[in-house]
């Protein structure tokens, strides 16, 4: 008698049975759309007109604050008060009235004679003095006083026998306006002086003598020559 053959077990098996292995497939493709769905359904779906959420708005950018240096006031001297300085008009337009003894028609006009307080003094007074010589040069000042009850500006002349001015300052306040002319300059003051007070115009000459031929503060003969 023959013996019935026992059909092959394991991998044998499985490779000579080919529905065994589409039926394991088919049985994990159900199981993998079983857990995707449920993954899927336990997501919260988004309420019907709610808007997704506002993404956050940078703040506005503020430019760091940049100190602005503010130029200090110039120090005024005591008894001195600032005033507009500047060629007069007459004299920046560079027509013959510029000098104030010449008249718009060309003739000279008196000139004014000099301001004096009501006690017979003048009412600025100036005082020349050298402050300082060297080779080829001098620096020269005339310190002047206002001896009248009111504010008031100035005006400098000097002659000298030849040279040259450098240049001709006062310290600390708005500088006026120079005038020079062959034989030395006239220098009109941007300051005004309060009543009893006082200022110094000082002055760089080269190659002239440090004794001026003529020193005169509003048409009044400086003292100290």
């Amino acid at each position: 008698m023959r013996r019935v053959p026992r059909p092959p077990h394991g991998p044998v098996a499985i490779a000579t049975s080919p529905w065994i292995v589409v039926g394991a497939g088919v049985v994990v493709m159900v199981v993998l759309l079983f857990v995707a769905l449920g993954a899927y359904r336990g997501r919260s779906p988004a309420p019907d007109g709610a808007r997704p959420p506002a993404l956050p708005v940078p703040s506005a950018v503020v430019a760091p604050s940049v100190s602005t240096s503010v130029p200090s006031p110039v120090p005024a001297l005591p008894g001195i008060s600032a005033r507009a300085s500047g060629l007069p008009p007459s004299a920046a337009s560079g027509s013959p009235s510029a000098d104030p003894t010449v008249g718009s028609s060309g003739r000279p006009t008196p000139t004014r004679s000099p301001s004096r307080a009501s006690s017979g003094q003048p009412a600025m007074t100036g005082r020349y003095r050298v402050v300082q010589s060297f080779d080829g040069g001098f620096i020269g000042e005339v310190a002047m006083v206002n001896a009248s009850a009111r504010s008031r500006g100035w005006t400098v002349r000097l002659e000298f026998s030849g040279g040259r001015l450098v240049t001709a300052w006062v310290e600390g306040v708005p500088q006026g306006t120079i005038r020079q002319s062959d034989d030395g300059f006239t220098y009109v003051s941007g300051v005004e002086v309060s009543p009893g007070g006082s200022v110094s115009l000082r002055f760089h000459m080269e190659r002239a003598s440090s004794t001026p031929r003529e020193c005169t503060v509003d048409g009044v003969r400086c003292d100290g020559l």
